[in-house]
C-alpha cells in the first residue's frame, strides 16, 4: 500500500541530514544516506533502532548509485 503522497513530502530521515525519504516498497529510503527504515501497516517507522544503515552509516553520503 503507497503512502499518502503527500504525507511523504512532510517526513524527513530522523539523522543528522535530514533529506527526504523515497518509498521502495514497504521500507522508506533516505535519499542521502540511504538507510532505510520499514513502514509496518501503513505506518512509517522512523525510529533508528528499527532502521537499516546505508552503506556508510546514517547520515553520511550513500554516493549517487546507492540511493537508486
Amino acid at each position: 500500500m503507497a503512502l499518502d503522497a503527500t504525507l511523504l513530502e512532510l517526513l524527513a530521515c530522523p539523522s543528522d541530514d535530514h533529506a527526504p525519504l523515497r518509498e521502495d516498497g514497504d521500507r522508506l529510503v533516505c535519499t542521502f544516506c540511504a538507510s532505510s527504515y520499514p513502514i509496518e501497516d501503513g505506518i512509517p517507522v522512523l525510529l533508528m533502532d528499527d532502521a537499516t544503515p546505508g552503506p556508510n552509516g546514517f547520515g553520511n553520503a550513500a554516493g549517487p548509485d546507492a540511493t537508486g
